[in-house]
């Protein structure tokens, strides 16, 4: 069982454990000596690269000391999106790459999501080695010295391989000429990357979210807020609005019209455009547990399965990696093309939405009616403790009876967040207004169950 892994690294608010700068340098030194161990001895090296957030300067000398205390070299790239890390280790032939960000989460939150040098987010079972490295650090270990000692280097073209790639994503045939973009870089890790990416393709874009000041990273902007970026469709007369969140892995988008498109109708247009080309391998896409069910009923009437995972954009890879799947994604706005990159990333899903648009010809409006999603509701109910669902009798009894309730008009998933102290319940359903009531007498229940079990405690 992980104690520091969640299921997108290790998060925490910044200089209270785990997020502190022991130990950061403890996961600098134990990367080192995985690195180390999967490599034989020969000079291991390892790209460091981070969000906006004020800690990340701390985090960022505290995890390349501990890197270069065990004998191996630092890339440092700078503030930079996730995918963009995961592309530079990659094709740098690194052996692995540390993302410094807690993605959507407030400036005060940060994290440590590690890379394998292929650009897949490391393994389970190497993540657990980690922790258990970490957890018997020994002070007195033997470590390098003199010449031995690692070495830091800043790679200041990284900003340049990203966008030059990224651009080779968008079909050379098309270019983005006339377009009017709407854009809110969240003041994160895209504020630079993303702009240069759509106006160098052509297109007019008016920024939002591109100022940060180490304190204002998803402060009321970026793809939590996409009212934000609305406001600025309506005014400026843009044709798309695009709104990523601080490490730019997930993005919403809204129409001319002011309509927001969140992952899954993102995932549903993307799939039918694929289909309709032949690029769809094995006809299937994967979603997770929380993607409407609309979304279900819209690929079965096309031809396509959906195939469901856990939570996470992790699990959303394994499950196409296993099944030899190209295009995955969360409702959050996780879309992954796996053709392109080895994690989710929002500026290659927002331009591979506008090559869409570019090919067919169709505003993005129209192209959203391909799914009419069922209401839902979700609820985030704060929690000191974590108990097993499946072992609280009152609880499983009270969800059994709620599912039998609802029958087929609708479902219910309850579960905890991978990176928050939070119980996450989603009720879905053919009525919005039978689904809320449902939805408020269970978070009231669940709510006041573990308030019980804190007192007993």
């Amino acid at each position: 069982m992980k104690k520091l892994f969640g299921t997108d690294g290790i998060r925490g608010i910044a200089n209270m454990e785990p997020m502190t700068v022991a130990t950061a340098m403890r996961v600098g030194q134990a990367l080192a000596r995985l690195c180390k161990r999967k490599n034989g001895e020969t000079r291991i090296k390892i790209v460091i690269g981070k969000d906006t957030r004020l800690s990340g300067y701390m985090l960022e000398t505290a995890i390349a000391s501990g890197i270069c205390s065990m004998g191996a070299d630092v890339l440092l790239v700078g503030p930079l999106p996730t995918p963009g890390i995961a592309f530079i280790t990659s094709s740098m032939r690194a052996d692995a790459g540390v993302v410094i960000s807690a993605s959507h989460n407030p400036y005060y939150d940060n994290g440590i999501k590690i890379f394998s040098a292929d650009g897949y987010k490391l393994p389970d079972d190497e993540e657990a080695w980690l922790e258990r490295a970490i957890e018997k650090h020994d002070d007195g270990m033997m470590t390098p010295t003199k010449d031995e000692v690692g070495k830091a280097f800043r790679i200041d073209d990284a900003i340049g391989r990203y966008v030059v790639y990224l651009k080779g994503t968008f079909p050379r045939a098309y270019d983005l000429d006339g377009m009017k973009i709407a854009l809110d870089c969240a003041n994160g890790a895209a504020y630079r990357v993303a702009p240069a990416v759509f106006e160098e393709l052509g297109a007019r874009v008016y920024p939002v979210g591109v100022n940060p000041d180490g304190m204002n990273i998803n402060q009321e902007c970026g793809s939590l807020y996409p009212e934000n970026i609305r406001e600025t469709v309506l005014k400026t007369g843009a044709d798309i609005g695009i709104s990523f969140d601080g490490d730019a892995d997930r993005v919403v988008f809204v129409d001319h019209n002011g309509n927001i498109l969140d992952g899954d109708k993102t995932l549903a247009l993307c799939a039918l455009h694929l289909k309709e080309k032949g690029q769809l391998k094995r006809d299937t896409v994967v979603a997770t547990i929380l993607s409407n069910f609309a979304l279900d009923k819209v690929m079965k009437g096309h031809g396509i399965k959906v195939v469901r995972s856990s939570v996470g954009d992790r699990y959303v890879m394994e499950a196409m990696r296993k099944g030899g799947y190209n295009l995955g994604g969360e409702q959050s706005g996780h879309v992954i093309f796996l053709d392109y990159n080895t994690t989710g990333d929002g500026i290659i899903t927002a331009l591979q939405v506008l090559s869409v648009m570019v090919e067919t010809g169709k505003p993005l409006s129209d192209l959203a009616k391909v799914m009419e999603p069922f209401p839902q509701v979700m609820r985030n109910i704060p929690i000191s403790q974590r108990v097993d669902l499946d072992g609280a009798p009152d609880i499983r009894e009270k969800i059994a009876a709620a599912r039998q309730g609802l029958a087929d008009r609708g479902r219910i998933v309850l579960r905890y967040s991978g990176t928050e102290p939070i119980l996450r319940l989603m009720v879905e359903g053919e009525s919005e207004e039978e689904i809320r009531e449902l939805a408020d007498e269970l978070e009231v229940y669940l709510k006041e169950k573990f308030m019980e079990m804190e007192e007993a405690t």
